[in-house]
């Protein structure tokens, strides 16, 4: 279904084949190209910003902030921009290193002297480079359970002791693995130097001198009546509308900003602009030095000594707050959010003077503001048509069908052992893991139920499964992330822990079951 009043024509886009990178694309082609995408995806709205040579050629919006106000999407439209925020606390620190108030090799423990990892190697070593650059040896979305979904009570000193009671799954400095709550320890290194918070930093050193006017670097200071964009899910084929993710103070310095294209489009100019803004570039933010190191490659992701596809791309890194890879032997530095029912990316091309962002308000919505955003790149490069919509609409589907798949055959199961008998006391009690806290397992109704006591969210009825594993189905639909609780018995068959993991394949990374190690203590 198709939620676009303003657009009548569903009109497939028209490729133009090119020789070279100096051709213009034009903002009908855009439009014809989201008309296709919105049409196809289940996406209500989506905001595409295009700047190139130094100025603005496309900033525009489309379709739906909300399916219940039926308001239009603008160019000054807010959405949740998630970890396309790790680039501006990139930027902070950036500015500090030029004001010589840090250098991106001091140890973090030099500024936060509580700060603990796994082992006190680690821990002695750890850099502020290492808190940007995903290599600290933690596995993928390590702790992210404090901060998602939101409504924990967790600060940031909870943070910065989690992280020695997490299990390494590599050796420090030599895989790539994802982190969010390093980036919340960045945020609190640009506070302890700065006397300043990470947000009011963004805030006066980032938004104000930029005029991007509209952006705010937390959920919490937009103001009321603002021109927001509402978050939906489209699960199941099913559109609706969802909360706003709100991780409050928290959260700013990993995906906290909400920002429109309109003010995206400062961030993208003075990114290519090496720094400077103003009229004729009279401005400084950061210097060149600092962005040359920004946007060097320092943990690897790919390598290909051949070039892989149609872009010949050869390598793709992680520098300090962006994604750095090679098309047609171009450097491209770009990134992806992702947050409940937001999802955005940013692509700059230093080369060809070109920065494009797209940022839409439907999770998953069959990737469109991945299919959209690559669509834009092939156009700039020159290439010939390639079907993004279609290819990532079908493989989007695909993807949550075999997802369906699995999950479906999980609660066919429960369904199927439903009159199971269960001694329910052998599994109450109160279970604890040192980073996430207690949770608690209680009898209700005829019923076990499973509740965090620190992630009031994470609140759940359990179903019986198979032998001792229960099958957690969550009271938040905000995202699909239902899980397996696997209880651990004694020899006398009472319940001493529990292990867990998400049921379907396609959970969000960011549900970590799996790094608990919960243990009875009551």
């Amino acid at each position: 279904m198709s939620y676009l009043k303003h657009i009548c024509s569903l009109s497939l886009f028209c490729f133009i084949s090119f020789t070279g990178f100096s051709q213009t694309v034009q903002s009908t082609q855009i439009d014809s190209l989201v008309a296709k995408t919105l049409g196809l995806n289940n996406t209500v709205g989506m905001a595409i910003a295009i700047v190139k040579d130094g100025n603005v050629v496309h900033s525009k919006g489309y379709g739906l902030k909300s399916i219940e106000t039926k308001e239009d999407v603008d160019e000054h439209t807010l959405f949740s921009i998630a970890s396309n925020s790790k680039a501006f606390t990139g930027a902070a620190l950036a500015i500090l290193v030029d004001e010589g108030k840090l250098s991106w090799d001091d140890k973090v423990v030099d500024y936060i002297p509580e700060f603990k990892m796994y082992n006190d190697y680690v821990t002695a070593n750890f850099t502020i480079t290492d808190l940007l650059t995903h290599r600290s040896g933690l596995g993928l979305g390590a702790g992210d359970l404090m901060i998602f979904p939101d409504g924990g009570d967790y600060t940031i000193d909870d943070i910065i002791k989690s992280f020695q009671y997490q299990t390494p799954t590599s050796a420090f400095r030599t895989k790539y693995d994802y982190d969010n709550l390093l980036y919340l320890v960045a945020g609190e290194v640009v506070y302890r130097v700065s006397g300043t918070s990470w947000a009011d930093f963004i805030q006066t050193r980032i938004f104000d001198p930029l005029a991007m006017t509209t952006a705010k670097p937390l959920l919490n200071r937009i103001p009321a009546q603002a021109n927001v964009a509402m978050p939906h899910s489209s699960y199941n084929n099913e559109i609706k509308v969802l909360e706003p993710y709100d991780g409050g103070d928290l959260v700013g310095a990993a995906g906290g900003i909400n920002a429109s294209v309109n003010d995206l489009t400062k961030w993208m100019l003075v990114q290519l602009n090496k720094g400077k803004y103003g009229d004729s570039l009279s401005k400084t933010l950061f210097s060149e030095t600092v962005q040359k190191q920004m946007w060097s490659p320092i943990t690897m992701t790919g390598y290909n000594m051949y070039g892989d596809g149609r872009r010949d791309n050869h390598f793709s890194a992680y520098g300090l707050g962006w994604k750095i890879s090679d098309v047609k032997g171009k450097i491209m530095l770009s990134h992806t959010g992702g947050i409940t029912g937001m999802l955005s990316r940013t692509m700059l091309i230093p080369e060809l003077n070109l920065g494009i962002v797209v940022l839409t308000n439907t999770d998953p919505g069959s990737y469109a503001f991945y299919s959209v955003s690559e669509t834009l790149l092939d156009m700039y490069l020159g290439l010939d048509k390639k079907d993004w919509v279609t290819e990532l609409h079908a493989y989007s589907k695909a993807q949550e069908q075999d997802g369906d798949k699995v999950t479906k055959a999980v609660w066919d199961t429960v369904k199927a052992n439903k009159k199971t008998k269960i001694d329910f006391k052998t599994y109450t009690g109160t279970y604890n893991d040192p980073w996430f806290g207690d949770i608690t397992v209680t009898e209700k109704n005829g019923a076990l139920w499973f509740t965090c006591k620190r992630s009031p969210k994470l609140n759940g009825q359990m179903y019986f499964y198979k032998a001792t594993t229960f099958a957690v189905k969550w009271e938040f639909t905000g995202m699909p992330c239902d899980a397996f609780a696997t209880f651990h018995l004694n020899e006398e068959g009472q319940a001493i822990g529990i292990k867990m993991k998400g049921i379907s394949p396609n959970i969000d990374f960011s549900f970590d079951f799996q790094d608990l190690n919960l243990t009875r203590v009551d």
